[in-house]
């Protein structure tokens, strides 16, 4: 086998015809600067022909089914192995995926419990065991000799009835007493009496079969009697032990096969498809194996109970046919005396609840027609809550059941609790603990408890199998750190980087060898804490015969790395070329490589000298209860840049995005998003803007790109048809769109290209033969401004656009931010789906930068440094800068150390992730945070700002003494000029704190 991955003139996107030899099993990392080519070298070029050359090996049949990738532009790569990519996508959005289905642990969980699992009755809790005559007969004979007993047959348990025919039956079949509802009768005296057992009320009958004494020489007769009772009674039989003086008889029951001996339940042998949610045989019949169901929220339905009936309360029945609701509203309230023109919030409960829940019985409704007569109806009155269930229900479209649902929130089905199993499935236990609870535990706690099973040697021998697989894949899971996650967890609402490294620690279970591994950014949303235990993983799944190419901007990974592969020197137009290929050793010695000044200390990110003092403004967060977090209050200071840390799964994103910015939503735009559980929310009316700045997409189609997006296309689209020649022929702005017709290529709709599907090959896209890829029509492409076309303007980069625009000053100031965030490379054009999410944020960053700002926004980044070289964090650094200089306060989620050293307050959450986390660690300036003994954060945040590290020996000790600097003073007012308070002089104690912070208990 070739011991060197060879490419040769790679030119896929904006790749210098490319030539490189990587070594074969080793770890190699590829950066550089945001979009300089390292993913377009890794995986458009490296990964994609590695997939595809496998793909083409299969049958023209079985590659119809896969997805096929396009042949990527290189004249040749050798020494190639099947290749596995394992990218920041999200896992599963389907409700119906949670952790432990997609690694698979949950398949193995549901053999372990149909093996060795032990039933319970459902209904009352008995355990439930299967039993032969002989079984029982040993069980009875261990009784103390001399015991008096008689054996019972429970013909009739709990059931309504009169019973005359069986009773008459089994006197006809010699058997002389019953125990009829408790009482010994004899049955022949009972039928001849007349007297008759009430039809409609609930009865037992057990028939005495036999009396014994328990002596050694009663096996046989014993034997009979039970096998009579077990046959009489469906294979049930009980034994009743005779009370000795004071002391109560107890009765001993004894089934043949799988049910209830005290109720008479029946239940199937526990299979593994009994404890599949997503199967009809173990998911809870009242949500289908959900765990939720949508309920209405009276709080949706009426947004605002200051507002009356009259002025329209009720938030669904505003618009939709407001007519008729309206007339039926009125004549409840004349029938019920329900004032309409009274808030909401003071009528009385009963009259709520008619308006919320409706009415039984028929209601005469009166109403004039538009010639101005009186008519009027019967009908019912069903309520605003049941009439929103019942169109959610009775909707046929998903367009039309999501309106529906925007007044409805997901709750816990009341039937399983949210363990989307049938009853009888969580009433199978081991060690007292059904499969719902191992998979509610952390994986941390799940894998302890896996590991100290108490079982009998049956049960060991059977589950050891099952226990080490289950064991391995949570070992794997611990190993990429995520201990905090619970199998439970929904897949939807993983975060990017937790969804790759579960896929990671599943190819590490799989034991591939021979493969050629590609990963994006592993260490996102790593805390440097667990950094090691990721590159850890990283050297083990390259031991086993792999080569790992790992892209990435991470300090400690690089370092750890046996290869470096650095593209560059710029981005964009000024990358595409690789400026060292070698070992990490040897990087410094690359004169155009940024990545080496940064890693041998020539470059690099500069504490600030002097850090803004809070506003004086606070939003504080009390009693956040979602998830983890416990009972905490949090002060988020105003008019400064914040930084929310801590380990993975502490609680940060729970406390951000889950509390504080649908409270911010709610209150500032008047959102139906529900924070988390929480007391309140105060300080929101100092801000009067809320942006959420997120990696997410900026356009899904190729029709939207960073001109759209930032509104500056517009400016360049009313420049053209403002020219001479545009006027003449009577254009406006909307002929310079290729998203209508009129100036577009109708051939190919203003793509710039036309699709030709090849069935089981890759779809080919070629370039529209009528606008040769320019996307507009020869007329519209004859207007001109300085010398360029429509299409020449949206192919030129922006720093050559900022160049061209440069005496428009509006059109101007847009270039101008783009250019300052770093997308100077980026083409106005550009489509937005071949973005970075690095890229799309920074998009996002430039359109707020380029508007008025007033002063009292606060900007929410969740991990605004992901997919950033540590030149491009610098360069994010100042964009956030300037927008916190202009009086808004930035708040980021982060765990690099470089964004967190320059912010002016931490608020660090901890200690742990999962049920160990969700305390307030520390609050203060970095250098506060950084003397904190506890705080995982303070301890590696602390060498990068010149202090000594404080040991994290006995971190939960320190816990008790949680140190939390004091934030400035509130000021007395709710809301005002940020710029005036930020103005004012620092007092003696907000210096010191700069300085060497004063710190107070919390």
């Amino acid at each position: 086998m070739a011991d060197q991955i060879v490419v040769r003139g790679a030119r896929e996107h904006n790749l210098k015809n490319v030539s490189i030899e990587l070594p074969r099993d080793k770890l190699i990392v590829f950066t550089g600067l945001s979009g300089s080519g390292k993913s377009s070298l890794a995986f458009d070029t490296i990964y994609a022909e590695g997939q595809r050359r496998y793909v083409e090996s299969l049958s023209a049949y079985a590659r119809q089914f896969l997805g096929q990738m396009d042949k990527p532009d290189v004249d040749l790569i050798e020494g190639l192995s099947p290749a596995i990519s394992i990218d920041q996508k999200s896992a599963s959005r389907n409700p119906r995926s949670t952790v432990g289905t997609i690694t698979e642990i949950y398949d193995y969980l549901r053999l372990l419990y149909a093996r060795i699992g032990i039933q319970h009755c459902p209904n009352d809790g008995t355990r439930l065991e299967r039993q032969t005559p002989q079984q029982i007969v040993d069980r009875i004979m261990t009784l103390a000799e001399g015991t008096r007993f008689q054996v019972l047959a429970p013909v009739v348990r709990g059931r309504k009835g009169e019973y005359d025919t069986l009773l008459s039956e089994l006197a006809g079949q010699g058997y002389v007493r019953a125990r009829i509802d408790g009482e010994v009768r004899d049955i022949a005296e009972f039928l001849a009496s007349g007297e008759k057992l009430a039809r409609y009320e609930n009865h037992s009958i057990d028939i005495i079969v036999d009396r014994l004494v328990r002596r050694e020489d009663i096996n046989r007769r014993l034997t009979d009697s039970l096998e009579t009772a077990l046959r009489l009674a469906d294979g049930v039989a009980g034994v009743e032990l005779v009370a000795k003086g004071d002391e109560e008889g107890e009765i001993l029951t004894f089934s043949q096969h799988v049910g209830c001996p005290k109720c008479g339940s029946s239940f199937d042998e526990p299979a593994p498809r009994n404890f599949s949610f997503n199967s009809p045989f173990g998911a809870c019949e009242n949500c289908e194996g959900l765990g939720t169901k949508f309920e209405v929220d009276p709080d949706l339905v009426i947004p605002d109970m200051s507002m009356s009936l009259r002025e329209g309360a009720l938030s669904p029945w505003r618009t939709a046919h407001t007519q008729y609701f309206h007339r039926m509203l009125v004549s409840l309230a004349e029938q019920e005396e329900i004032d309409l023109d009274k808030p909401f919030a003071k009528l009385s409960a009963k009259h709520q609840k008619l308006v919320l829940h409706g009415k039984d019985g028929a209601m005469q409704v009166k109403y004039r027609n538009r010639f101005g007569k009186v008519r009027q109806f019967s009908t019912s009155y069903e309520g605003v809550i049941p009439w929103i269930k019942r169109r959610h229900v009775d909707a046929e479209s998903d367009y039309t059941r999501e309106q529906f649902e925007t007044y409805m929130r997901q709750v816990p089905c009341p039937a399983c609790n949210g363990a989307r199993l049938r009853p009888a499935t969580l009433a199978v236990t081991i060690n007292d603990k059904h499969i719902a609870d191992v998979c509610d535990m952390s994986i941390a706690d799940s894998s302890e408890f896996l590991s100290g099973l108490n079982l009998n040697n049956r049960d060991s021998i059977i589950a050891e199998r099952i226990t080490k697989e289950i064991n391995a894949r949570l070992g794997f899971l611990l190993d990429v750190g995520l201990n905090y996650l619970t199998l439970s967890r929904p897949a939807g609402t993983l975060a990017g980087g937790e969804a790759q490294r579960i896929r990671l620690a599943s190819q590490i279970g799989s034991g591939l060898v021979g493969t050629l591994y590609v990963l994006d950014e592993p260490s996102i949303g790593l805390h440097q804490r667990d950094n090691r235990r990721l590159i850890d993983t990283l050297i083990r799944l390259r031991d086993l015969g792999n080569t790992v190419l790992v892209v990435e901007h991470d300090e400690e990974t690089i370092k750890e790395s046996d290869w470096i592969v650095d593209i560059g020197p710029g981005a964009g137009e000024h990358g595409g070329w690789v400026v060292y290929s070698g070992p990490v050793s040897g990087i410094g010695k690359a004169t155009d490589s940024i990545t080496g000044k940064y890693l041998t200390g020539q470059a690099s990110i500069p504490v600030p000298k002097k850090r803004r003092e809070p506003s004086g403004y606070e939003i504080t967060v009390r009693g956040a209860r979602e998830h983890n977090l416990q009972n905490i209050d949090v002060s988020i200071p105003l008019g400064c840049f914040v930084a929310v840390t801590g380990v993975s799964g502490s609680g940060k994103s729970t406390l951000i995005r889950d509390i504080l910015l649908p409270a911010m939503m709610q209150k500032i735009y008047k959102s139906k998003d529900s924070p988390g559980k929480h007391k309140a929310v105060d300080g929101i009316d100092a801000i009067d803007k809320v942006i959420d700045m997120d990696q997410s997409p900026i356009g899904r189609t190729p029709r939207s790109n960073a001109a759209t997006y930032t509104g500056v296309f517009d400016s360049i689209r009313k420049l053209f048809a403002a020219s001479p020649e545009a006027k003449v022929r009577g254009y406006q702005p909307g002929r310079f769109s290729f998203n209508v017709k009129g100036g577009r290529c109708e051939a190919c709709s203003g793509d710039g290209t036309i699709k030709i599907e090849m069935f089981f090959l890759p779809d080919v896209y070629v370039p529209c033969e009528v606008c040769k890829g320019a996307r507009y029509n020869r007329d519209t492409l004859e207007i001109q401004f300085k010398g360029k076309n429509i299409a020449e303007i949206l192919d030129m980069p922006i720093s050559e656009a900022l160049d061209f625009f440069s005496n428009q000053p509006t059109i101007a100031r847009h270039m101008q931010t783009l250019v300052d965030v770093g997308l100077g490379y980026v083409r106005l054009g550009q489509s937005a789906p071949t973005l970075s999410g690095g890229e799309a944020q920074r998009v996002k960053l430039a359109g707020e930068l380029a508007k008025r700002s007033t002063g009292h926004t606060m900007y929410l980044l969740d991990e605004p440094t992901t997919g950033l070289h540590f030149e491009d964090v610098r360069r994010l650094l100042t964009v956030l800068s300037r927008l916190v200089d202009q009086g808004n306060t930035v708040l980021v989620i982060e765990h690099n150390l470089d964004v967190i050293k320059t912010a002016d307050w931490l608020i660090d959450l901890g200690p742990e992730g999962g049920s160990g986390g969700g305390l307030v660690i520390a609050e203060g300036t970095p250098e506060a945070v950084a003397a904190v003994p506890g705080s995982y954060t303070g301890f590696y945040l602390a060498p990068m700002l010149g202090l000594p590290s404080v040991p994290l020996d006995g971190v939960k000790k320190a816990i008790s003494k949680v140190p939390k600097v004091s934030p400035a003073p509130k000021a007395s007012k709710a809301k005002a000029s940020v710029k005036k308070v930020a103005a004012k002089k620092a007092t003696p104690s907000s210096k010191a704190a700069v300085k060497r912070p004063t710190v107070k208990k919390k």
